[in-house]
């Protein structure tokens, strides 16, 4: 699939005639395709409708959908960066695929902006001056989910996650800073749908509650499945498992729940309200965080236009260090291997009319940068 020039809904492509002169070229690679593409599909979103409201002619998007496949997303880099010739990479969900993306992107002089994934290796040894991760290191969630699970009282926690990058980084970091005992832990496989042998093993331990790492259509089916399964231990997670999207696919099995994120759309600063009405008025729905990251990722990149050409790489890239733009978390900044140093919350499942979602209830976390900055070494 492939989509050029702006489009994602009838109002953005009135921008497409104006792209034929762009000064700067993106190439989107995100997921819009299978259980994932909620997730890409928000994030292209929130990117595009930032975009429309900067007005600026002089950006080119091409949008590909990455198909959830390593090997797909490489190919299309690849043609990007060679027939396309795009400054700036962006758009990646999966830790996996950018994984297989990054490295060499960077390595051939493109800047690449991950308005999701944030792999471990990508923070530590292996960061590159050219990567910038605007949403959070993989652990982070975790880590603030990790220490609720202590405030909460809980001792025995069973945990599990997909075994690919991002899954092992967050039972990592939900294990720096709970404070307790494990009841179990499992590892499912990416994509994964049917989970009566993981409930099953939950029931049998002696846990007194589960903390568990299910972006997408793995989270609707988990939690659809552990509702029915009268398992009633207590549930905690982050945003990823119980995000918009998710929320409205699970419906009442989820309220009360508890989960930690970097941005709710209850926060209270004048971006955030602007960026949650306006998109509520483009799409016809609320904002994930997905679509927030897309947003402060897209005006990341905008607000370094504004003082650099991209084609002066040193320029563009303290522009973009500098972080100058109004994010929808209130306060940014980068820590010294371009991931943000930002306040955690927990928020809460509820109903407001006959929408399910999330509100802020407590932060987590203040100011915090993740574990992995004192390795990276430009």
């Amino acid at each position: 699939m492939t989509i050029r020039t702006l489009i994602t809904a009838g109002t953005l492509a009135a921008l497409s005639a104006t792209t034929a002169l762009a000064d700067v070229k993106v190439g989107m690679i995100t997921t819009l395709s299978g259980g994932g593409a909620g997730l890409g599909i928000d994030v292209r979103d929130g990117f595009m409708l930032a975009v429309e409201q900067s007005g600026r002619g002089d950006i080119e998007v091409i949008i590909e959908d990455d198909q959830r496949k390593p090997d797909v997303a490489v190919q299309l880099a690849d043609r990007m960066i060679q027939s396309e010739q795009v400054d700036i990479l962006t758009g990646i969900v999966w830790s996996n695929l950018a994984m297989a993306v990054v490295p060499s992107a960077v390595a051939q002089g493109k800047f690449y902006l991950s308005p999701n994934a944030g792999p471990s290796a990508l923070a530590g040894r292996g960061c590159d001056p050219n990567y910038f991760n605007i949403a959070w290191q993989n652990d982070n969630l975790h880590e603030a989910a990790g220490a609720y699970a202590n405030d909460a009282g809980y001792t025995n926690s069973f945990i599990l996650a997909p075994n690919y990058p991002a899954g092992q980084d967050a039972l990592m970091g939900y294990k720096r800073m709970y404070d307790g005992e494990l009841g179990g832990e499992i590892y499912t496989q990416l994509g994964q749908t049917d989970y009566a042998a993981e409930i099953a093993q939950i029931r049998a331990s002696d846990a007194d509650s589960v903390f568990f790492f299910l972006p997408g259509g793995m989270g609707i089916s988990f939690l659809k499945q552990y509702a029915d399964s009268g398992v009633d231990l207590p549930v905690v997670g982050p945003a990823f498992s119980f995000d918009q999207g998710i929320l409205q696919a699970v419906g009442a099995a989820a309220l009360g729940v508890h989960n930690t994120s970097q941005w709710s759309k209850d926060l209270d600063n004048p971006t955030n309200v602007a960026f949650v009405e306006s998109f509520q008025a483009e799409f016809g729905r609320l904002p994930s965080l997905y679509a927030s990251q897309g947003f402060d990722t897209a005006n990341l990149m905008i607000s370094a236009m504004e003082v650099a050409d991209v084609d002066d790489q040193d320029a563009f890239r303290a522009a973009l260090e500098a972080a100058d733009f109004d994010s929808t978390r209130g306060e940014f900044a980068f820590g010294p291997n371009h991931h943000p140093v930002q306040d955690i919350h927990v928020r809460k499942v509820v109903q407001e009319g006959d929408i399910f979602t999330n509100v802020i209830v407590a932060t987590a976390l203040t100011d915090h940068a993740d574990a992995y900055a004192a390795e990276c070494q430009f």
